[in-house]
């Protein structure tokens, strides 16, 4: 096990998770007139479950369980919205704003968590 593996914990992949939860609601708002767009976003809580339960099993291969894309089409869902508009598009420009600036800061706290940990190897390293 690698010392960035231990350290970092679960906060690396959540900054991962994070960034593609903004980019998903990003392209919602790029799509906010596209006729018959749906709305999705990233079912954060179900993708870091996985990541949680992947730690805990035994491969005979490293590439067995591991993907390339941390958030695949399943851990996306559509967003239900309040009131669909005519041309069917279920973006609503508003609560996805919202989404995209709650998940900002949600990424800025994350971000904070893993500075602290460089922070702490830093003096480790120094002997503080």
């Amino acid at each position: 096990m690698n010392l960035f593996d231990t350290t970092f914990g679960i906060h690396e992949r959540a900054l991962d998770l994070r960034s593609q939860r903004m980019e998903v609601i990003a392209k919602n708002i790029a799509n906010v007139d596209t006729p018959h767009f749906k709305a999705r976003d990233v079912d954060f809580k179900a993708v870091l479950n996985d990541a949680q339960s992947e730690r805990t099993l035994n491969t005979t291969q490293a590439r067995h369980i591991a993907s390339a894309d941390p958030v695949g089409q399943g851990n996306l869902v559509y967003s239900i919205p309040f009131a669909t508009s005519l041309d069917g598009n279920t973006v609503e420009l508003n609560v996805e704003q919202a989404k995209y600036g709650k998940a900002a800061a949600q990424y800025q706290a994350t971000l904070r968590f893993i500075e602290g940990d460089i922070g702490a190897i830093r003096k480790a390293l120094r002997g503080d």
